[in-house]
């Protein structure tokens, strides 16, 4: 945990106690994450106050039960999804939390470190495939056009960084964010310039302008 930081605390919704335990398992490698509570229904949140992300694990069916109880917290939370519908990213702007993110379920420890952590920050998180259908992202984009969401300062920021050949590690200490925002803005820099990679993201961000290479 990063010094004078408080703790993201998280509790995760997941029917079995083996999916809890496996998402259990995995945001405790985040120095950061304080994992406090779970819970295999909506209904067992109840009692729960002071939840700064909820990772859930479920289909998109579950999230109408959960806005009665996010709905009474004195503070609006995080939610980190972790379906396979890309529709669920509808459904989730439409919920009372202060951020959303979307992950398919079998996304990588760091994939949802980084979400947990930018939603917490107030950020969208998400695959690019999920949440390309709420967003307009297009699959194959002109090389000379514009992204169809242009990037935010802080992006622009991480992008010139990326050019200048900074690891994330290095943005992250550069603009005094944690290394796990840094992956979610590189992430994100990603899905709006329609790229898969640093090589592509350089090579396209260039084209239009946004870098000094």
């Amino acid at each position: 945990m990063a010094e004078g930081r408080p703790a993201i605390r998280v509790a995760i919704l997941a029917p079995t106690p083996a999916l809890r335990s496996g998402l259990r398992g995995l945001l405790a490698a985040g120095e950061d994450i304080d994992v406090f509570a779970e819970a295999a229904v909506a209904e067992q949140l109840a009692l729960l106050d002071e939840v700064d992300v909820l990772v859930l694990l479920g289909a998109e069916g579950a999230l109408p039960e959960l806005r009665p109880w996010l709905e009474e917290l004195d503070t609006p939370a995080g939610l980190v999804l972790l379906s396979e519908e890309p529709r669920a990213a509808r459904s989730l702007a439409a919920l009372p939390v202060r951020a959303w993110g979307l992950l398919p379920p079998e996304a990588a420890e760091e994939e949802l470190l980084a979400a947990v952590a930018a939603v917490h920050e107030g950020l969208l998180a998400g695959a690019p495939g999920l949440l390309g259908p709420l967003l307009g992202a297009p699959a194959s984009p002109d090389e000379d056009a514009l992204p169809a969401e242009a990037l935010s300062e802080r992006e622009s920021q991480v992008l010139q960084l990326l050019a200048e050949g900074l690891p994330n590690k290095q943005i992250a200490l550069e603009l005094g964010i944690s290394e796990h925002t840094a992956k979610f803005h590189v992430s994100s820099i990603y899905a709006k310039l329609g790229v898969t990679n640093r090589t592509e993201a350089l090579r396209r961000g260039a084209r239009l302008g946004l870098i000094t290479l």
